[in-house]
């Protein structure tokens, strides 16, 4: 006998990622693996420490505009990202909608973002975030409380994403990106937890869990430089 929705159900599986949405995630992977791999040469580190399935957050540095696209090319997984709402323009939009992408309005607090961002999670998929909110030095020096939101809200472990090289400096044939066929490091490190363990949400529990995911992510990126044999870089 067929169950009726509760109040709220409804307007809850509209937000929720359709199966076109999932497949849209796949194709984005497949298109960013054909476009990264044949414009650069990314070395990939740890990628087997990506959970095979269920909802994982990925946590990624941010010093060039090429990053999360080639996180979504050399993951193991499709993932949506959640992107400002300025780089949905003209053809773009349609195009990262179609791959399951996630605007965003940096601005406000954007509850559709944060509801679809959730159901990805909820249906066992991959968000994609930049947690220092914007592109700058990718060393997680400024988080913003977004991602201990996300991670304490659903549960879903954290895993550290360092890009590298990709600000390194400008190419020559196109200024805005890496130079082409120059080597881009993505080092994916050790799932974490970022709650206590409480299930609190409070402030203070958010506020402390953005303190636990900041000291993990700056080891990441410290012991992703090492095994690289990168330095700091300006972004470009």
């Amino acid at each position: 006998m067929r169950r009726h929705a509760r109040r709220g159900e409804a307007s809850r599986e509209v937000n929720r990622p359709s199966l076109s949405s999932e497949r849209g995630a796949e194709v984005g992977r497949r298109i960013g693996v054909g476009l990264m791999y044949g414009l650069w040469r990314p070395r990939v580190l740890g990628a087997w420490k990506v959970p095979a399935s269920g909802p994982v957050i990925f946590a990624v540095n941010h010093s060039h505009n090429i990053d999360g696209p080639m996180v979504m090319g050399v993951a193991p997984r499709p993932t949506h990202f959640l992107i400002k709402k300025e780089a949905f323009i003209g053809p773009l939009d349609p195009f990262l909608t179609g791959i399951g992408q996630l605007k965003v309005d940096r601005e406000t607090t954007d509850r559709t973002a944060i509801t679809q961002a959730l159901d990805v999670l909820s249906a066992g998929g991959v968000l994609g975030i930049f947690p220092e909110g914007t592109r700058g030095e990718g060393d997680f020096a400024s988080l913003r409380a977004g991602l201990a939101y996300f991670a304490v809200r659903s549960g879903a472990p954290i895993v550290p994403i360092a890009v590298l090289g990709s600000s390194d400096r400008p190419g020559r044939l196109i200024k805005g990106l890496p130079p082409l066929r120059s080597r881009i490091d993505v080092v994916f490190g050790d799932p974490f937890e970022a709650g206590d363990g409480s299930g609190r949400r409070t402030r203070k529990a958010l506020d402390e869990a953005t303190e636990r995911i900041q000291k993990q992510l700056t080891a990441h990126l410290e012991n992703a430089r090492r095994l690289t044999g990168r330095r700091a870089t300006l972004s470009s």
